[in-house]
């Protein structure tokens, strides 16, 4: 894939809509996501247009080898730059409306991922983390109720797992402001 339209699509912007914020004709586009280097002005003004370094969008740089022709991958910097981070940060603060309502703390971040076109290591991290509350919180109150403690303790209980999940959510947020990482994250994927 092109270095440009994988900065486009991550950006959420169609061909035609960068057409008209960049004042580059469709074409022209199609043609860079194809293959052809984009240079001079056109590549400043797309540079501008998505709020990138012009170098960022050229495929190859003067004596160094192509990476899409030599199949490596991104390496994890050049990644970070290429990542909408505030769309992200959504993606983690969008559970927080529905941590009383478990299923939906999942399936609201996960829908939110896919519209946004944001299947990356990181949202798939956050929906991770979810799905992992969602399956301790519960265990952990059962086994609470199950010690018989009185209702005091089993609302004290309930409160210090929901205000757990808030927490984790919180301090992701800040971290992926803060150092464009996750500050709690799992050390594999359940999606």
């Amino acid at each position: 894939m092109s270095k440009l339209k994988n900065i486009r699509e991550q950006q959420n912007l169609t061909q035609e809509e960068l057409s008209k914020k960049s004042g580059i004709s469709v074409r022209t586009i199609q043609r860079i996501e194809a293959g052809t280097d984009p240079k001079g002005y056109t590549l400043r003004v797309l540079g501008e247009a998505l709020g990138v370094q012009e170098k960022e969008l050229r495929s190859k740089q003067p004596g160094i080898e192509n990476k899409e022709d030599s199949n490596e991958k991104t390496t994890p910097k050049e990644e970070d730059n290429l990542l909408n981070y505030s769309s992200i940060k959504l993606v983690n603060l969008s559970s927080l409306p529905f941590i009383i309502l478990p299923p939906l703390n999942i399936l609201v971040p996960l829908i939110l991922m896919f519209a946004m076109k944001l299947k990356n290591p990181i949202t798939k991290q956050i929906i991770s983390l979810q799905i992992m509350w969602t399956i301790i919180a519960p265990i952990v109150f059962m086994l609470g109720i199950f010690t018989k403690s009185g209702h005091n303790f089993t609302l004290i209980l309930l409160i210090l797992l929901i205000l757990s999940n808030v927490y984790f959510v919180l301090r992701n947020a800040v971290e992926i402001d803060k150092r464009k990482k996750l500050y709690y994250s799992l050390h594999f994927n359940m999606i």
